[in-house]
This record gives C-alpha cells, structure tokens and sequence, in this order.
C-alpha cells in the first residue's frame, strides 16, 4: 500500500488556468491537467533558477518528490505541445501561506500570510475579519473545494 501523498507548499496563481492551441476549437480537443504544484515546481527551477534542493525546501519535500513532480510537468507540457493538447492547471495536493481576508466591517478584501499574526483590517483597523476560505473568496484554489479537480 503507497504511503499518503505529502502537501506541497505552494506560492504562486497563475491568473490563466487554460490554454488552447492556436485555431483548435475548444470543444474538439483533448486537455492535459497540470497540477498546481507541478507548474510551481517548473515557476521555481525555471523561473527563478533555484537549484533542486532550494526548490525542494521552498515546496517542503525531498529533493526526490521535486524531481518526481518536475518530471511530470514537463511531461505534460512536452505532450500537449508536440500533440496539439490544451493545458489545464487545476488541482493537487498543496497548500499555500496565503489567504484573502476580508473585513466585516468595511468589505475591505486582503490577502496576508496566514502564517503571520495579522488579523485586523489594514483599512480600518478592525479585527472582524473573516478568512477567505469561510467567505468563500478563494474557491478557485483552495484545496479540496472541488473534488473532481483533485486527481
């Protein structure tokens, strides 16, 4: 039996989840699902040039289950550009520090680290302040929200 899989840390949100290739309908192509922690692992070692092990830190794994996450990204990638598929990012098994607050007083919206002891509106100052996960502001990338997007 496998051992349970570990949440990655994640830190960053691309604003576009889907991308099609050029003059291919939508409707009539097959999609590759690229996972959440799998375009963090590529944004880390190809985009801000960390080597393996910072990476591994940074996403709180071994430097094994990076390489293994990384691997499959570019797999992914690989596939949907040389086979005309689009890429969908969704899903996974991560976490992130992050979170958007907002105040019930002023309907001030804020993103802080959650990590942080900073729970009182930067507006205001008042402390009725509500996690985004309860108001349901960041549904599109908490984990577990949709079920089907966990694969």
């Amino acid at each position: 039996m496998p051992r349970p899989t570990k949440i990655r840390r994640v830190e960053f949100f691309p604003e576009d989840t889907y991308f099609v290739p050029w003059r291919k309908p939508k409707c009539d192509i097959e999609e590759v699902l690229l996972k959440v922690e799998e375009l963090e692992a590529m944004r880390l070692k190809d985009i801000e040039e960390l080597n393996q092990e910072e990476c591994a830190e940074k996403m709180q794994v071994s430097r094994q289950t990076f390489q293994n996450i990384i691997d499959s990204a570019r797999k992914k990638i690989a596939i949907a550009l040389t086979e005309g598929k689009a890429i969908r990012i969704s899903g996974g098994h991560y976490t992130t520090s992050f979170c958007k607050f907002k105040c019930l007083d002023c309907g001030t919206v804020y993103e802080i680290n959650y990590e942080q002891d900073r729970f009182v509106c930067p507006a205001c100052s008042s402390n009725k302040v509500m996690c985004g996960k309860k108001a349901e502001f960041c549904k599109n990338w908490c984990k577990g929200n949709n079920k089907n997007d966990l694969r």
